[in-house]
Protein backbone atom coordinates (compact mmCIF):
# COMPACT_ATOMS: atom_id res chain seq x y z
CA UNK A 1 0.00 0.00 0.00
CA UNK A 2 0.94 3.62 -0.33
CA UNK A 3 -0.08 6.13 2.34
CA UNK A 4 0.10 9.90 2.17
CA UNK A 5 0.10 11.82 5.45
CA UNK A 6 -0.86 15.46 4.85
CA UNK A 7 0.79 17.54 7.56
CA UNK A 8 -1.40 20.63 7.50
CA UNK A 9 -0.26 24.00 8.83
CA UNK A 10 -2.96 25.56 10.99
CA UNK A 11 -2.20 29.26 11.19
CA UNK A 12 -4.11 32.28 12.45
CA UNK A 13 -5.84 34.39 9.83
CA UNK A 14 -7.11 31.52 7.65
CA UNK A 15 -10.84 30.88 7.95
CA UNK A 16 -12.17 27.40 8.56
CA UNK A 17 -13.97 27.55 5.20
CA UNK A 18 -10.78 28.48 3.36
CA UNK A 19 -8.76 25.78 5.12
CA UNK A 20 -11.44 23.17 4.44
CA UNK A 21 -11.35 23.96 0.72
CA UNK A 22 -7.54 23.95 0.68
CA UNK A 23 -7.35 20.59 2.42
CA UNK A 24 -9.95 19.07 0.10
CA UNK A 25 -7.76 20.16 -2.82
CA UNK A 26 -4.70 18.55 -1.21
CA UNK A 27 -6.62 15.29 -0.82
CA UNK A 28 -7.71 15.36 -4.47
CA UNK A 29 -4.07 15.78 -5.50
CA UNK A 30 -3.43 12.30 -4.10
CA UNK A 31 -5.58 10.67 -6.78
CA UNK A 32 -3.50 7.88 -8.28
CA UNK A 33 -0.64 8.62 -5.88
CA UNK A 34 -1.90 6.93 -2.68
CA UNK A 35 -4.30 4.26 -1.47
CA UNK A 36 -4.77 5.80 1.98
CA UNK A 37 -4.62 9.48 2.91
CA UNK A 38 -4.39 10.66 6.52
CA UNK A 39 -5.06 14.14 7.92
CA UNK A 40 -4.16 15.45 11.41
CA UNK A 41 -6.25 16.09 14.51
CA UNK A 42 -8.63 19.08 14.73
CA UNK A 43 -7.15 20.71 11.65
CA UNK A 44 -10.26 22.84 11.14
CA UNK A 45 -9.62 24.79 14.36
CA UNK A 46 -6.24 23.82 15.76
CA UNK A 47 -5.89 21.34 18.62
CA UNK A 48 -5.01 24.04 21.16
CA UNK A 49 -7.56 26.64 20.06
CA UNK A 50 -9.89 25.67 22.88
CA UNK A 51 -11.93 28.86 22.71
CA UNK A 52 -12.96 27.99 19.15
CA UNK A 53 -14.20 24.46 19.82
CA UNK A 54 -17.73 25.54 20.69
CA UNK A 55 -18.18 28.08 17.93
CA UNK A 56 -16.67 25.87 15.21
CA UNK A 57 -18.19 22.55 16.35
CA UNK A 58 -20.36 20.89 13.73
CA UNK A 59 -22.66 17.88 13.54
CA UNK A 60 -21.11 14.61 12.41
CA UNK A 61 -22.53 15.04 8.92
CA UNK A 62 -21.68 18.73 8.73
CA UNK A 63 -19.64 20.76 6.23
CA UNK A 64 -16.32 19.02 6.93
CA UNK A 65 -17.98 15.61 6.56
CA UNK A 66 -19.48 16.67 3.21
CA UNK A 67 -16.23 18.18 1.90
CA UNK A 68 -14.08 15.22 2.91
CA UNK A 69 -16.55 12.62 1.62
CA UNK A 70 -16.48 14.31 -1.77
CA UNK A 71 -12.68 14.67 -1.73
CA UNK A 72 -12.27 10.96 -0.95
CA UNK A 73 -14.62 10.05 -3.77
CA UNK A 74 -13.01 12.44 -6.23
CA UNK A 75 -9.54 11.07 -5.42
CA UNK A 76 -10.65 7.44 -5.16
CA UNK A 77 -8.77 6.95 -1.89
CA UNK A 78 -9.42 5.73 1.61
CA UNK A 79 -9.37 8.92 3.65
CA UNK A 80 -8.79 9.25 7.36
CA UNK A 81 -10.00 12.84 7.54
CA UNK A 82 -8.35 13.60 10.87
CA UNK A 83 -10.76 14.81 13.53
CA UNK A 84 -13.30 17.57 14.03
CA UNK A 85 -14.99 19.11 17.07
CA UNK A 86 -18.30 17.25 16.79
CA UNK A 87 -21.46 18.66 18.34
CA UNK A 88 -23.77 15.88 19.46
CA UNK A 89 -27.33 17.28 19.50
CA UNK A 90 -28.06 15.32 22.67
CA UNK A 91 -24.77 15.63 24.50
CA UNK A 92 -21.39 17.35 24.78
CA UNK A 93 -18.78 18.06 22.15
CA UNK A 94 -16.53 15.22 21.02
CA UNK A 95 -13.16 15.06 19.29
CA UNK A 96 -14.29 12.80 16.46
CA UNK A 97 -12.31 11.17 13.66
CA UNK A 98 -13.92 10.33 10.31
CA UNK A 99 -12.83 7.64 7.85
CA UNK A 100 -14.22 7.54 4.31
CA UNK A 101 -14.10 4.82 1.67
CA UNK A 102 -12.95 5.53 -1.92
CA UNK A 103 -16.62 5.90 -2.86
CA UNK A 104 -17.06 8.66 -0.29
CA UNK A 105 -19.10 6.60 2.18
CA UNK A 106 -18.47 6.95 5.91
CA UNK A 107 -16.58 3.81 6.95
CA UNK A 108 -16.03 4.74 10.60
CA UNK A 109 -16.27 7.46 13.21
CA UNK A 110 -14.13 7.36 16.36
CA UNK A 111 -14.66 9.61 19.37
CA UNK A 112 -11.35 10.21 21.16
CA UNK A 113 -11.24 8.30 24.43
CA UNK A 114 -8.42 10.09 26.27
CA UNK A 115 -8.92 13.86 26.46
CA UNK A 116 -5.93 16.11 26.96
CA UNK A 117 -5.74 19.09 29.32
CA UNK A 118 -6.04 17.66 32.82
CA UNK A 119 -8.43 20.21 34.38
CA UNK A 120 -8.83 22.52 31.39
CA UNK A 121 -9.15 22.60 27.61
CA UNK A 122 -10.27 19.46 25.82
CA UNK A 123 -10.58 17.52 29.08
CA UNK A 124 -13.28 19.94 30.27
CA UNK A 125 -14.91 21.00 27.01
CA UNK A 126 -15.33 17.60 25.35
CA UNK A 127 -16.89 14.28 26.24
CA UNK A 128 -14.92 11.02 26.22
CA UNK A 129 -15.48 8.33 23.64
CA UNK A 130 -16.22 4.82 24.88
CA UNK A 131 -15.61 2.54 21.91
CA UNK A 132 -12.52 1.11 20.27
CA UNK A 133 -12.93 1.30 16.50
CA UNK A 134 -11.34 -0.73 13.71
CA UNK A 135 -11.88 -0.44 9.97
CA UNK A 136 -11.40 -3.26 7.50
CA UNK A 137 -9.70 -2.30 4.25
CA UNK A 138 -9.04 -4.86 1.52
CA UNK A 139 -5.32 -4.91 2.39
CA UNK A 140 -5.27 -4.35 6.16
CA UNK A 141 -7.36 -3.56 9.23
CA UNK A 142 -6.93 -0.08 10.66
CA UNK A 143 -7.08 0.66 14.39
CA UNK A 144 -8.08 4.23 15.22
CA UNK A 145 -6.61 6.45 17.94
CA UNK A 146 -6.06 10.19 18.36
CA UNK A 147 -3.13 12.22 19.73
CA UNK A 148 -3.15 11.93 23.58
CA UNK A 149 -4.36 8.33 23.18
CA UNK A 150 -0.76 7.60 22.21
CA UNK A 151 0.25 7.70 25.89
CA UNK A 152 -2.09 4.84 26.82
CA UNK A 153 -0.73 1.51 25.52
CA UNK A 154 -3.72 -0.49 26.72
CA UNK A 155 -5.89 1.19 24.07
CA UNK A 156 -3.59 0.00 21.29
CA UNK A 157 -3.38 -3.51 22.70
CA UNK A 158 -7.17 -3.56 22.67
CA UNK A 159 -7.15 -2.53 19.01
CA UNK A 160 -4.70 -5.32 18.19
CA UNK A 161 -6.91 -7.82 20.04
CA UNK A 162 -9.73 -6.60 17.78
CA UNK A 163 -7.68 -7.37 14.67
CA UNK A 164 -5.83 -4.11 13.95
CA UNK A 165 -2.66 -4.40 11.88
CA UNK A 166 -2.15 -0.73 10.98
CA UNK A 167 -2.61 1.87 13.71
CA UNK A 168 -3.57 5.33 12.45
CA UNK A 169 -3.09 8.33 14.71
CA UNK A 170 -3.94 11.93 13.79
CA UNK A 171 -2.51 14.44 16.24
CA UNK A 172 -1.91 18.06 17.17
CA UNK A 173 1.30 17.36 19.12
CA UNK A 174 3.26 20.28 20.62
CA UNK A 175 6.85 20.90 19.60
CA UNK A 176 8.04 21.03 23.22
CA UNK A 177 7.23 17.32 23.61
CA UNK A 178 8.37 16.13 20.17
CA UNK A 179 10.85 13.65 21.67
CA UNK A 180 7.92 11.87 23.32
CA UNK A 181 6.07 11.79 19.99
CA UNK A 182 8.81 9.87 18.19
CA UNK A 183 9.52 7.60 21.13
CA UNK A 184 5.90 6.66 21.77
CA UNK A 185 5.03 6.06 18.11
CA UNK A 186 7.93 3.65 17.80
CA UNK A 187 7.01 1.97 21.09
CA UNK A 188 3.40 1.41 20.01
CA UNK A 189 4.65 -0.13 16.74
CA UNK A 190 7.15 -2.47 18.40
CA UNK A 191 4.99 -3.66 21.29
CA UNK A 192 1.99 -4.34 19.03
CA UNK A 193 3.98 -5.57 16.02
CA UNK A 194 1.96 -3.24 13.80
CA UNK A 195 2.48 -0.36 11.42
CA UNK A 196 1.83 3.07 12.92
CA UNK A 197 0.88 6.00 10.70
CA UNK A 198 1.02 9.15 12.83
CA UNK A 199 0.03 12.43 11.19
CA UNK A 200 0.58 15.70 13.05
CA UNK A 201 0.01 19.37 12.33
CA UNK A 202 2.46 22.12 11.53
CA UNK A 203 2.18 25.78 12.40
CA UNK A 204 1.10 27.30 15.69
CA UNK A 205 -2.22 26.67 17.46
CA UNK A 206 -3.29 29.44 19.83
CA UNK A 207 0.34 30.30 20.51
CA UNK A 208 1.48 26.65 20.84
CA UNK A 209 4.11 25.65 18.22
CA UNK A 210 3.35 22.25 16.70
CA UNK A 211 5.81 19.39 16.36
CA UNK A 212 5.07 18.40 12.78
CA UNK A 213 7.33 15.41 12.04
CA UNK A 214 4.57 13.06 10.91
CA UNK A 215 5.99 9.57 10.88
CA UNK A 216 5.40 6.04 9.60
CA UNK A 217 6.92 3.15 11.57
CA UNK A 218 6.93 -0.56 10.72
CA UNK A 219 6.29 -3.52 13.10
CA UNK A 220 9.99 -3.73 14.01
CA UNK A 221 10.15 -0.05 14.94
CA UNK A 222 11.95 1.02 11.79
CA UNK A 223 11.08 4.52 10.60
CA UNK A 224 9.91 4.23 6.99
CA UNK A 225 9.44 7.97 6.54
CA UNK A 226 9.37 11.15 8.59
CA UNK A 227 8.30 14.68 7.71
CA UNK A 228 9.98 17.89 8.78
CA UNK A 229 8.42 20.71 10.82
CA UNK A 230 6.47 22.54 8.09
CA UNK A 231 3.42 21.81 5.98
CA UNK A 232 4.10 18.94 3.60
CA UNK A 233 2.87 15.60 2.30
CA UNK A 234 4.72 12.51 3.52
CA UNK A 235 4.17 9.55 1.17
CA UNK A 236 5.36 6.09 2.21
CA UNK A 237 5.02 2.60 0.73
CA UNK A 238 4.40 -0.21 3.21
CA UNK A 239 3.54 -3.89 2.94
CA UNK A 240 0.67 -4.97 5.24
CA UNK A 241 1.80 -8.60 4.93
CA UNK A 242 4.82 -7.68 7.06
CA UNK A 243 2.59 -7.61 10.15
CA UNK A 244 1.70 -11.30 9.87
CA UNK A 245 5.28 -12.19 9.00
CA UNK A 246 6.65 -10.29 12.00
CA UNK A 247 4.15 -11.83 14.41
CA UNK A 248 5.02 -15.30 13.14
CA UNK A 249 8.77 -14.73 13.14
CA UNK A 250 8.81 -13.19 16.64
CA UNK A 251 5.56 -14.34 18.33
CA UNK A 252 5.81 -12.15 21.43
CA UNK A 253 2.09 -11.38 21.47
CA UNK A 254 1.38 -15.06 22.12
CA UNK A 255 3.33 -14.86 25.40
CA UNK A 256 1.00 -12.32 27.00
CA UNK A 257 0.00 -13.23 30.53
CA UNK A 258 -1.97 -10.30 31.89
CA UNK A 259 -5.51 -9.71 30.64
CA UNK A 260 -6.94 -6.37 29.56
CA UNK A 261 -10.21 -4.77 30.59
CA UNK A 262 -11.02 -2.44 27.73
CA UNK A 263 -13.86 -0.32 26.37
CA UNK A 264 -16.52 -1.69 24.08
CA UNK A 265 -15.25 -2.43 20.57
CA UNK A 266 -17.03 -1.61 17.34
CA UNK A 267 -15.76 -3.30 14.17
CA UNK A 268 -16.55 -1.46 10.97
CA UNK A 269 -16.47 -2.82 7.45
CA UNK A 270 -16.01 -1.20 4.07
CA UNK A 271 -18.46 1.64 3.66
CA UNK A 272 -20.43 0.71 6.77
CA UNK A 273 -20.53 3.17 9.71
Amino acid sequence: MRASLIQIAVEEGESVESRRARVASLVREQAGAADLVVLPELWTTGAFAYEEFGSEAEPLQGPTYEAMAKAASDAGVWLHAGSIPERDPEGPLFNTSLVFSPSGELAAAYRKIHRFGFDKGEAVLMGAGRELVTVRLPETTLGLATCYDLRFPELFRGLVDAGAETLVLPAGWPERRRAHWTLLVQARAVENQAFVLACGTAGTHAGVPQAGHSIVVDPWGEVLGEAGPGEQVLTVDFDPAKVTATREQFPALKDRVLGLARPEHRDTHQGTP
